[in-house]
């Protein structure tokens, strides 16, 4: 009898079927790209900033010394703070000698006087001795040369006392143009000469000023009056000022020069101190991007754009100032493209990406 074996009946189950079926997308060959969000940023008009540093210090230091021939001081009328006006006296020097000077020299011109009146007395009777024959033409022409003499003199001595009296004047130390007294080197009983360092530094107005340096490129687009913005080193407020001299010459080894921005009077503004500046240069049409957007790499900055085949594209751009609202693309972009705002690290040039468009500003 013959006897037939069968083979043994498998099942499979149907998840296995299921792991075999392909997706209908990979049978037909098509991939899905990488969603990115972009933007159509646009252009507007954007103040490049030129930001840098440098010390404070008065717009016009104005030191004021000694003028006459000087002495012992007696008084010293301010102290460094202290507004002071036009002509105000800051400090007197003893002045006992010259006064007696003066007492003695006011004494000449009233002797002086007395021999004019005598001399203008004795022509007036001269003259009236002529008619009658008693004085000749001489005699009157030798008195009215006496009395001019006499006239003369007094005029001489006026003069020398008005001379000491300016003098004594010019012992009295004054502020030659109202301001802010910044220094003081004088104490009374200070022994001081004329030619002498200064005793008193005054800012003239109280104004103030910036020192700082630019790069010989920024100065090339720096106009005198462009406002700038200068916060003090260890303060939250910030002056306004503006640029009112700009370097006439460049330093041959940095190939920088100064801008001196003045400032208004404040107490918060020290000579000598340090502060942060920022200057608005010129007003540009730029892209502005938030920083995610901008990379860098060995060959500069740039971005990503998309273009309508939905592909990665790598732009190099230039970038200007770094605002609140991102950094300004001053080139490299005409504000038509798609830009990749966000993951741009992660993308390669050529890659296809599926575009979510996010409106300027959202």
């Amino acid at each position: 009898v013959g006897i037939t074996i069968q083979p043994p009946l498998i099942l499979v189950p149907d998840v296995a079927v299921t792991a075999r079926t392909a997706p209908a997308s990979v049978a037909q060959g098509t991939t899905a790209g990488v969603a990115v969000t972009v933007q159509n940023v646009g252009q507007q008009a954007v103040t490049r900033i030129a930001n840098t540093a440098g010390s404070l210090a008065a717009r016009i230091d104005m030191p004021v010394g000694v003028v006459g021939e000087g002495g012992r001081v007696i008084a010293v009328h301010v102290q460094p703070g202290d507004w002071v006006g036009k002509g105000q006296i800051l400090a007197t020097i003893e002045r006992s000698v010259q006064a007696q000077q003066i007492a003695q020299l006011a004494a000449q011109v009233e002797v002086n006087r007395a021999d004019a009146k005598l001399a203008q007395a004795n022509l007036d009777r001269a003259k009236a001795l002529v008619a009658d024959g008693f004085i000749s033409k001489a005699d009157i022409d030798l008195r009215t040369s006496t009395r001019d003499a006499a006239v003369a003199r007094v005029n001489v001595a006026i003069a020398q006392l008005n001379q000491m009296r300016a003098q004594v004047g010019r012992l009295d130390i004054r502020a030659p143009e109202g301001g802010l007294v910044l220094t003081r080197a004088v104490e009374p009983g200070q022994v001081v000469s004329g030619g002498a360092t200064a005793l008193f530094r005054i800012a003239a107005g109280g104004e103030m000023e910036m020192r700082a340096l630019l790069s010989e490129s920024e100065l090339a687009a720096l106009r005198v009056g462009t406002v700038a913005k200068v916060t003090p080193v260890g303060l939250t407020q910030s002056f306004e000022g503006h640029v009112w001299q700009i370097a006439p010459v460049i330093d041959a080894t940095n190939r920088q020069g100064f801008v001196r921005i003045a400032l208004p009077a404040n107490p918060a503004l020290r000579p000598g101190g340090f502060a942060n500046a920022q200057i608005a240069m010129e007003r540009v049409n730029a892209a502005v991007l938030p920083e995610s957007a901008v990379q860098s790499d060995a060959s500069g900055s740039y971005v990503y754009i998309v273009g309508n085949d939905n592909k990665v594209q790598r732009r190099a751009v230039k970038t200007g100032a770094v605002m609140a609202s991102g950094i300004a693309v001053t080139d490299g972009l005409t504000g038509k493209e798609k830009v990749v705002l966000y993951a741009g690290g992660f993308l390669n040039p050529g890659q296809t990406v599926e575009p979510k468009l996010e409106k300027s500003g959202s």
